[in-house]
């Protein structure tokens, strides 16, 4: 499976980016996902999750309430709607599977919020 991230971009804080994420080959459906996030000199960490279905998702809580994560599973593609963007929530974003990323992380969309 590949996995193509898109949408990061420079933004002020306050504002708002929409991410997505599209996956090769047809086990996208059957799978929970994720999008991940490694902000410079830190450790990547999980920022939301996603059941297969769409039907449940999980937040980390510094972007609670800010952050809305969706997919389209026709489209083999899932989105990130960040709001409200902090410059704590500059970092590359990446998705891949929940809880364990094992498919081959693709290049990261790099997001940057200035103050």
């Amino acid at each position: 499976v590949q996995l193509v991230e898109s949408g990061g971009g420079l933004v002020q804080a306050g504002g708002s980016l929409r991410l997505s994420c599209t996956a090769s080959g047809s086990t996208f459906s059957i799978n929970d996902m994720a999008w991940y996030r490694r902000a410079p000199g830190k450790h990547r960490e999980l920022v939301a999750s996603i059941i297969s279905g769409g039907g449940s998702t999980h937040y980390v809580d510094s972007v609670k309430g800010r952050f809305t994560i969706s997919r389209d599973n026709a489209k083999n593609t899932m989105y990130l709607q960040m709001n409200s963007l902090k410059p704590e929530d500059t970092a590359v974003y990446y998705c891949n599977l929940d809880p364990e990323p094992m498919w081959a992380w693709g290049q990261g969309t790099q997001v940057t919020v200035s103050s």
